[in-house]
């Protein structure tokens, strides 16, 4: 297998090193503090053409797939800037629509979603369904001239500044459907209209992004709304869902680094007896050589499951196996770099403990470990369901 990177995606990756010159990691935490977007990055991102990178040319994209993607997620965030609003809107709602869309869907969203005028969120998670999609109750039914909207979704990543949410809905109840999977509907659903309610969720840790509620009340809706073909969403939906996995797992090897090269740094410098680095000490230096080796490994799998997911072949073996490790192996990292700091690792001047809240929250979200060990043990070993 060939490992190198063309010179185009290299470009991709180590643009996160160019842009973090003038957006660094103290400019992030400022937004993150305040719970705001960083509006001027995205306003960059967006005219340097990367929010299109997964839409076709002719729609005003780059015309790259999952693993350019990755690359770039993976490249902001080895400098300490992870965006998670990269994940619900160019990667999970335009690739699903560049892939799967109407010709009229991808006019109407494509463009204006690359430069950035469309923001997007994508809404399935529900007070009673999380981790459950089968038993997801919001719904779409048919009123005559189109559909009517009506249910609740809970933690919706920047439903507030969204335009339009993609969502996953029925258009069969669970218990008239003969398989569970049937009777599933992706809608594209202006926020605006008055039959959308948002409600803000608190989180309790540092980052732009916001969470919400939301609340349908006969959202009208048309089939120019359909997102693939009405009852056959199912179908579609893990080209979304894998896309999240993946591109969480190279946030999480992102930070991994980032945590690890600051770690490096200051093991080098820090004295503390006899005027040697405490970098010198194996009880400092072994545990930053295990995360960093966790972190590398995280990271070729992520690659992996990016590669299978562009070639068409089944990623969702990779996607888990991906987002389990690189969660596991964030945290690992984050927390030896801690230790390496000593004190100061505690403090908002040295900034390392603000990354440990994400890297934490993505082994519980999107989808939480258990269930990914579960998808691992049934689907790829073929142990029978526990659940």
């Amino acid at each position: 297998m060939d490992f190198t990177l063309t010179q185009e995606q290299r470009m991709i990756y180590e643009y996160g090193d160019r842009v973090s010159r003038t957006f660094d990691r103290r400019y992030w935490m400022q937004y993150a503090d305040r719970h705001e977007p960083p509006k001027e990055l995205y306003a960059q991102i967006a005219s340097d053409g990367f929010l299109g990178l997964m839409v076709p040319e002719e729609y005003g994209g780059a015309g790259q797939g999952m693993t350019e993607m990755t690359l770039f997620m993976e490249g902001l965030a080895n400098n300490g800037i992870p965006l998670l609003n990269l994940v619900v809107g160019p990667t999970m709602t335009m690739g699903l629509i560049a892939k799967h869309g109407s010709e009229a869907l991808k006019r109407r969203f494509l463009p204006d979603g690359c430069s950035g005028k469309l923001k997007f969120c994508f809404a399935i998670t529900e007070p009673n369904a999380g981790s459950n999609t089968m038993m997801i109750t919001t719904i779409a039914r048919p009123d005559g001239n189109g559909y009517r909207l009506n249910g609740q979704k809970v933690f919706i990543t920047d439903a507030g500044d969204a335009d339009y949410a993609l969502v996953v809905s029925r258009t069969t109840p669970a218990q008239e459907v003969s398989r569970k999977s049937e009777g599933f509907t992706l809608f594209m659903v202006d926020m605006k209209h008055k039959g959308v309610q948002k409600t803000l969720i608190p989180v309790s840790f540092s980052v732009p992004e916001t969470q919400w509620q939301l609340f349908f009340d006969d959202v009208p809706l048309s089939a120019d709304d359909v997102v693939g073909q009405v009852g056959s969403g199912f179908e579609i939906l893990f080209d979304t869902l894998n896309p999240e996995r993946i591109i969480l797992a190279g946030l999480c090897t992102g930070l991994g680094r980032y945590a690890l090269n600051r770690a490096v740094e200051y093991a080098s410098e820090r004295k503390v007896f006899n005027n040697t680095p405490i970098g010198a000490y194996q009880g400092v230096s072994h545990p930053l050589a295990v995360a960093k080796t966790e972190i590398e490994l995280a990271s070729l799998m992520t690659l992996k499951a990016a590669w299978a997911f562009d070639k068409g072949l089944p990623a969702g073996e990779y996607a888990n196996m991906a987002k389990y490790f690189a969660a596991e192996a964030g945290i690992r990292a984050v927390d030896s770099a801690i230790q390496a700091f000593g004190g100061n690792g505690f403090t908002k001047e040295y900034g390392i403990f603000d990354l440990y809240p994400l890297v934490r929250l993505l082994r519980t979200a999107p989808l939480n470990r258990e269930m990914v060990l579960n998808y691992i043990a049934e689907k790829v070993m073929g142990l029978p369901r526990s659940y």
